[in-house]
């Protein structure tokens, strides 16, 4: 295996797993069939392109691959079938599954509107039959690539319930025979709650890597980002889809000043503002303006784009405004009961009303069990127990989040904070 053949394969599986994938659920109806399938063509990928070379059209290439696996496991599987049929002296076998000829990348006519393709694929696997949860946890799994662990994480679940959710998913598709198609355009809005969510989490994770030696995934944030500029174009009335798009806008203008020159993570009140994108600064609150004045009441995601409005427009962090902050926090409590707004909304009162306030906040939240194994939790403890000068308090703290984030540079931001407390 050379390293431009194994390279190679690397970027395939980033860029083209879902649309690979999404090809063989079209063709077979089978979610599992179509996983394992792609598997074994990424795993024949890395010996053949290391012997022959990489061809021309890598992903075509791996979609012929996967498709003959496919052909080959569904033909053994009939014969199987004929045979137990021949025993049983069963009359009426019924038709065969067809053999193929659907497998082409290129789809059949659709009436959705939808241009792109990864959009288009989105929109397919967030039917509305299943909960949101399970189509969102399912597309980000099956089109976006995320492990089975980051959208555990994502979820505030184990990686083991958010597996057995996934199984679920899929037989509910396979029992209820839930057709794998787009949707026409005047179906789509009953999608876009779970295509939204697929985008958020999707730039959540690109934005705050759950491992790895990245704190920040720039090829995740970027496709996300493209998605719901695309989402934005397609629904331009939807004030949500151009919210989240400031949401997006404004967190990432902010990226280049989260890292050092070392890679080492740097918050937010130490970071040199001067290195935060202006432009993207500016969109992202154009395009939150036009949100909101199409907005008959702020939705999830226009409130959090306004929290993102405060830390992106400040000059300095002395200038943020906390008070505010909390406020917006408050109100998207009101929306949703998630523990991370609760905690979110404890920082800014911190901030705004001091640590001592945010410590008892965050006290009453190590007691709901959705935050159990949530290493910010902690993280947070630690750090208003250090602004307040509790230094052994603050190192046990520390310790505790330590042991539960697998981010390279989460740990290291750990570890120098557990060292200025005398950990």
């Amino acid at each position: 295996m050379t390293d431009r053949a194994a390279d190679a394969v690397a970027e395939t599986f980033r860029s083209e797993w879902g649309r690979i994938v999404a090809v063989l659920i079209r063709w077979t109806g089978d979610w599992d069939l179509a996983e394992e399938c792609a598997q074994d063509a990424f795993t024949k990928a890395l010996e053949r392109w290391g012997r022959d070379g990489v061809p021309d059209n890598p992903r075509a290439w791996l979609i012929t691959t996967a498709r003959n696996r496919a052909v080959d496991r569904l033909r053994r599987a009939r014969t199987e079938a004929a045979k137990l049929r021949e025993v049983a002296m069963d009359p009426d076998p019924g038709p065969a599954p067809a053999d193929g000829g659907g497998a082409d990348e290129a789809d059949e006519a659709d009436e959705s509107g939808i241009a792109d393709d990864r959009l288009r694929l989105i929109f397919t696997c967030c039917h509305p039959a299943l909960p949101l949860e399970a189509r969102v946890a399912l597309t980000l799994r099956t089109l976006a690539g995320l492990t089975t662990a980051e959208i555990a994480r994502a979820f505030l679940v184990s990686e083991q319930t958010m597996a057995k959710r996934l199984v679920r998913a899929k037989a509910k598709i396979r029992d209820a025979g839930i057709p794998y198609r787009v949707p026409p355009g005047h179906l789509l809005p009953e999608r876009t709650a779970g295509v939204l969510a697929v985008l958020y989490l999707l730039f959540n994770e690109g934005y705050s890597a759950t491992e790895g030696a990245e704190l920040i995934r720039t090829g995740l944030c970027a496709e996300a980002i493209r998605l719901a500029r695309l989402l934005s174009a397609l629904m331009p009335d939807e004030p949500e889809t151009l919210a989240l798009l400031a949401l997006m806008l404004l967190h990432d203008a902010r990226r280049a000043g989260r890292v050092n020159a070392a890679g080492e993570l740097v918050p937010l009140e130490e970071q040199d503002r001067r290195r935060w994108d202006a432009a993207s600064v500016a969109e992202g609150c154009a395009v939150l303006d036009t949100a909101a004045r199409r907005a008959a009441r702020p939705g999830f995601y226009q409130l959090q784009a306004a929290v993102a409005a405060c830390h992106a427009t400040a000059p300095t962090a002395a200038d943020t405004d906390w008070a505010l902050i909390a406020r917006l926090y408050g109100l998207l409590a009101e929306l949703t009961s998630s523990p991370v707004v609760a905690l979110n909304q404890a920082v800014a009162r911190a901030m705004a009303e001091g640590p001592a306030v945010g410590l008892d906040l965050v006290g009453r939240l190590a007691e709901d069990p959705r935050l159990a194994g949530y290493h910010l939790l902690p993280a947070t403890r630690a750090d208003l127990l250090r602004r307040l000068g509790r230094r052994p308090e603050a190192a046990a703290a520390y310790r505790e989040a330590l042991g539960l984030t697998a981010s390279a540079a989460e740990r290291r931001y750990l570890r120098r904070r557990l060292a200025e407390v005398g950990g």
